[in-house]
């Protein structure tokens, strides 16, 4: 128990000296990375760059012994931070103590609810959000967040704005004030992150274009000529700070704490899923909440802000060879060292080049693979994809995944009040029995009709399947004898459709259409026989394994008559279905209930 709640109990006694090195230089690597990352995305969140070098301290120091991933680098990214500053724009003005305290505040309360939803044991609420969602709502992210460094790169006042065409709109009106040296300094520095990223891509390009920025600015003394620099950094670690959070500013940033505590999280266990099986070990996506959600909690307390696993971090790490959490403690030390002797080499750093980082680095978010791959094999989830970009591009970003996700369960809802449903025919030779429509040599039995229901059967399609019953049946050439429902598909039955199942009996029994089962599963049947339908059917002979049993059964059976027969000959005991080799290894529910 403890070793599952502090993961690294169980890995650190078998540290092998071996991994040391690996794990020294994959750390490194990721300080490098993380320093100019952290502060950039701090800006980003409308934030001092110093706060991002405390979220990149503490909650990383906090993650390396309760996660259960060996490669996650934990500390600021840019889809947080972007939620961070649309959070609290409205609620206090950028740059002041207010501001800082309500992202601080913010942290605590992401935190609280990712540790609360971990310790529930809830880590599977991630995947409401689905792959169309996902990709809709970061590409649009990434485009927000492009256009949100606008104002950095070109020196302009613009708008703080989710909407893209309104900042785009305010640059063009300023055109003519775009200040020269900030756009060459900007310029400059994006195109040697992408030059690096193509040609030298193991080279720490954000460490590099950091410190020809800075050299740059400082030698030439282009911070006289108006190009912002980040100016003076504080030294020293961050200290313990406990910030206002009472009752009504928790019910306001709340919705904000969800928000980013979801996607924050999703963003993790992504990558982290990732890695985890390449190097074939497993993840605990609830451990991982707690793991996230206490990391964030020590940040908010620390001066920082919500923090997630960075995707590109991550990759680095694991391709710089990291084997442990090990590597995370040596970029908690690199970043240590940094703000203990190294922040007055910051002083000259341009703004122009932070948001280069941020802007190359959000390049990788604009996903247009996906449209193209769901354009192939399925449509109505790239409607879904475009429906959640153009939301959270016109609406805003806690909006646009919100309606994203609801778009995506009315899907999941429509597509299961209207299941597939197939007219089964008898392939010519054989005892197999397939969808007409896709076969088209499958032949229909004279007057028996043979209907496959692929979905559960709950009061949501009850409707639907007694409209489907009813339209099949009008469009037989010959007059219906009998119905057989092949329930393979089927893998709950609530008591709606239970009842719907007894309706639908007495319907067709009234017409003398007798009313046949097969394929019906465990858990299915266990409701059947608890409201003794299951019986009922069995002793009537109406219930089979097999598809072509109930079928044959169909077309040599006699009238029903107004009375429920007790017993019928050649019928075997209704325990003999469970010993039946044919059948899978589920239980009907006789005597003691087991459900497969």
């Amino acid at each position: 128990m403890i070793a599952r709640l502090l993961p690294i109990i169980a890995w650190l006694p078998r540290y092998r000296r071996s991994d040391s090195q690996a794990d020294l230089i994959a750390g490194f690597t990721t300080a490098v990375m993380l320093i100019p990352q952290a502060m950039g995305y701090a800006m980003l969140a409308g934030l001092p760059p110093l706060v991002g070098l405390y979220a990149a301290l503490v909650p990383a120091l906090v993650y390396a012994p309760l996660g259960t991933s060996r490669q996650l680098s934990v500390g600021p990214v840019a889809m947080d931070s972007l939620l961070v500053a649309v959070a609290l724009g409205g609620l206090a003005s950028v740059g002041t103590d207010n501001y800082l305290a309500l992202a601080a505040a913010l942290g605590i309360l992401v935190g609280l609810v990712q540790l609360t939803l971990g310790v529930l044991r809830l880590g599977f609420v991630v995947n409401f959000l689905s792959r169309p969602v996902i990709s809709g709502f970061t590409s649009a992210a990434a485009l927000i967040i492009a256009a949100s460094q606008l104002k950095y790169l070109l020196r302009l006042e613009l708008p703080n704005s989710h909407l893209v065409p309104k900042v785009l709109y305010g640059a063009a009106q300023q055109v003519t004030a775009v200040h020269g040296p900030t756009l060459i300094v900007g310029a400059s520095s994006i195109a040697v992150l992408l030059l690096l990223r193509r040609f030298a891509p193991r080279v720490p390009r954000a460490l590099c274009a950091v410190t020809l920025g800075t050299l740059t600015v400082w030698g030439l003394d282009l911070h006289e000529l108006g190009v912002p620099i980040v100016g003076h950094v504080p030294s020293g670690l961050p200290s313990f700070r406990l910030p206002t959070l009472d009752l009504n500013l928790a019910q306001t940033l709340l919705p904000s704490a969800l928000t980013i505590s979801l996607v924050s999280f999703m963003e993790a266990i992504s990558i982290g899923k990732h890695f985890a099986r390449k190097n074939r070990y497993e993840l605990d996506p609830s451990q991982e909440l707690i793991a996230l959600g206490a990391a964030n909690l020590a940040g908010g307390l620390f001066g920082g802000y919500p923090v997630a696993g960075g995707v590109s971090r991550t990759a680095v790490a694991a391709t710089a060879g990291a084997r442990t959490q090990l590597f995370s403690l040596v970029t908690v030390l690199g970043v240590a060292v940094t703000l203990l002797w190294l922040t007055p080499l910051l002083h000259y750093l341009p703004k122009a080049t932070l948001s280069a980082i941020i802007v190359t680095a959000v390049i990788n978010l604009l996903d247009f693979a996906e449209p193209v791959r769901l354009w192939r094999i399925k449509r109505v989830d790239l409607a879904l994809l475009l429906l959640t970009f153009v939301l959270t591009l016109s609406v805003g970003i806690q909006w646009g995944i919100l309606l994203g996700l609801l778009a995506s369960l009315l899907l999941f809802l429509v597509q299961t009040t209207r299941p597939h449903v197939a007219l089964l025919g008898k392939i010519p030779g054989t005892t197999a029995y397939l969808n007409c429509e896709r076969h088209p040599h499958a032949e229909p039995e004279q007057g028996v009709l043979i209907v496959r229901i692929d979905s559960q059967f709950y009061f949501g399609n009850v409707t639907f399947l007694k409209e489907t019953l009813q339209r099949l049946e009008t469009q037989q050439p010959a007059p219906t004898r009998a119905v057989v429902l092949d329930a393979a598909g089927v893998n709950q039955l609530d008591s709606s459709a239970e009842a719907a199942l007894q309706e639908l009996d007495e319907a067709y029994r009234e017409r003398n259409i007798p009313l046949l089962f097969c394929h019906v599963k465990g858990p299915v049947r266990d409701v059947m026989y608890r409201s003794g339908l299951l019986q009922r059917l069995h002793a009537e002979g109406r219930i089979h394994l097999l598809t072509h049993e109930a079928v044959q059964a169909a077309l040599h059976w006699p009238p029903l008559q107004d009375t429920h027969p007790t017993s019928k000959p050649n019928i075997p005991p209704l325990e003999a279905l469970d010993s039946d080799p044919r059948h899978p290894a589920d239980r009907i529910g006789c005597g003691k209930l087991q459900t497969s």
